[in-house]
């Protein structure tokens, strides 16, 4: 048997380099279609190519093949949820639960202060069930519709969906991200929360205080005049009521119950069917065809629904684009992207071409600032290039946790530290399953709306700030290797 080589940083470049440059291509040949399709193969040859690395140095393929596959068996928890989304999507426009809420949205939203709203809302909500893509699926998709009946940016408010999203996913005791890295970092859950406070908290501030100047500095188009034009189309096609809204609180309330989110999904979209049925009579009448029967057509309908997602016919082309879509078909561009992402991330870990990147970043990271804005890049880093927040959390934090230890710091530091790099940074990048799954959800490019998700864009700037000044930064006194954390005591960088 060959005997595998330790890479080089040449190594490692190569697969890296050749990636951004035809993901770089890919964007400026395709544009906003880049990732239905050409981002996936600039993965996939970013992939062979760090095959051939791997080949080079003693990896068989079988050993490759083998990481690739494992690879893909991790995001298949993803895949699933994904699926499922669209599905209740689809099943949300054509019981008219995410009608309903765009119109009381409409009724009840300032546009002076829709853009903050819009972010504390999906804060509050994904606090409570900790899921930032639970959020943007139900709440987030609503309030784009808002915004396009206010005549209001719709990459600016998706930006604040981001926002809202990821702060409360954060900060929840729910989410798994939250959960994962004190787990990763040897910390305890509620430590590692009540430590990501002091940067996560004036993150969320201070992007509330920019949509706050940017909502009343917003040049309403011509589009807020058709406010009433659009109340009316929501009443004409369906039965509006707060019933409607029974599907979201179900969902909800089995999220804050802690129930998976798959099953929690399912039954949302599986009330969502029901509803319809039961409310919207009217408008399912006026989608089948009568001649193959009423009860035929009913159940062909709801269950192209699931599979296929909702169209619906006003005669107005933007209201047709927002009260149409869904269906588990519109999530496989997305499985597809996820799917060679992990691949080209498994197969970078496997060879060790990631963890030549860490070890050059230690040789420069004297000090404590430098050591957690190393750790942060190498998270934005891992984002970019293994596209899972997941293991963007995972292998920075094996990577750095004995570092940490020998320079002294206590392991929140480094909780904290992952989830102000991996988990903020994630929805940012196209190619991320982060970045896939909102933009598949929220039909926007996540390099149109990374510039208005002012919270991920000031959380890991501030953490790098506080880690330089030595804000917050806490120590183990003594500091040794083996000291327990009961022993620990705050101290200042």
């Amino acid at each position: 048997m060959k005997q595998q080589k330790q890479p080089s940083f040449i190594d490692a470049l190569i697969p890296i380099t050749l990636l951004v440059a035809l993901l770089g291509a890919a964007v400026y040949l395709y544009g906003d279609s880049s990732s239905s399709g050409p981002n996936q193969i600039a993965l996939l040859f970013a992939t062979f190519t760090a095959a051939l690395v791997g080949l080079k140095n003693g990896f068989t393929w079988k050993t490759l093949e083998e990481a690739m596959i494992k690879g893909i068996t991790i995001s298949l928890g993803a895949i699933i949820i994904l699926l499922m989304v669209g599905a209740l999507i689809g099943t949300w426009l054509l019981s008219g639960t995410v009608p309903t809420l765009i119109y009381y949205g409409l009724q009840i939203i300032n546009p002076s202060w829709f853009y903050a709203a819009s972010c504390l809302i999906c804060g509050i909500v994904a606090m409570s069930i900790g899921s930032s893509w639970t959020t943007a699926a139900t709440i987030g998709v609503a309030l784009l519709g808002v915004a396009t009946g206010l005549g209001l940016d719709q990459v600016v408010t998706a930006g604040a969906v981001i926002s809202g999203a990821y702060f409360g996913d954060k900060l929840s005791p729910l989410s798994e991200t939250t959960n994962l890295a004190p787990a990763v970092a040897g910390s305890d859950l509620f430590d590692h929360i009540q430590h990501m406070l002091w940067t996560t908290v004036p993150s969320f501030v201070i992007a509330l205080i920019i949509f706050i100047v940017m909502g009343f500095n917003a040049e309403v188009s011509s589009e807020a005049g058709r406010i009433d034009e659009i109340v009316s189309i929501l009443q004409t096609n369906f039965n509006i009521n707060l019933l409607m809204l029974v599907p979201l609180l179900v969902l909800l309330g089995l999220a804050i119950k802690k129930m998976p989110a798959f099953p929690a999904i399912s039954i949302g979209a599986v009330i969502g069917a029901i509803w319809a049925v039961l409310f919207q009579g009217d408008l399912i009448a006026s989608q089948i065809d009568a001649s193959q029967g009423e009860l035929v057509g009913y159940v062909k309908l709801v269950w192209a629904t699931f599979f296929d997602g909702f169209a619906l016919q006003t005669g107005d082309a933007k209201m047709d684009d927002l009260l149409s879509g869904g269906g588990m078909s519109s999530m496989l561009t997305t499985t597809w992207l996820v799917m060679t992402a992990l691949m080209f991330g498994a197969i970078m870990e496997k060879t060790g071409l990631l963890d030549v990147f860490v070890r050059s970043i230690l040789k420069i990271a004297k000090s404590t600032g430098s050591l957690i804005a190393s750790t942060i890049a190498t998270c934005i880093g891992t984002n970019l290039v293994a596209a899972d927040q997941y293991i963007a959390i995972v292998v920075p934090g094996r990577m750095f946790k004995e570092e940490y230890k020998k320079r002294g710091l206590k392991s929140v530091n480094l909780s904290r530290t992952l989830e102000d790099g991996g988990t903020i940074t994630s929805p940012l990048i196209p190619w991320n399953t982060c970045g896939a799954y909102m933009q598949s959800v929220l039909l926007i490019n996540p390099f149109d709306y990374a510039m208005y998700a002012f919270f991920n864009l000031i959380n890991p700037v501030l953490a790098v700030i506080y880690a330089y000044l030595g804000i917050k930064i806490l120590k183990i006194t003594p500091p040794t290797v083996n000291a327990e954390e009961p022993n620990e005591k705050v101290g200042r960088a």
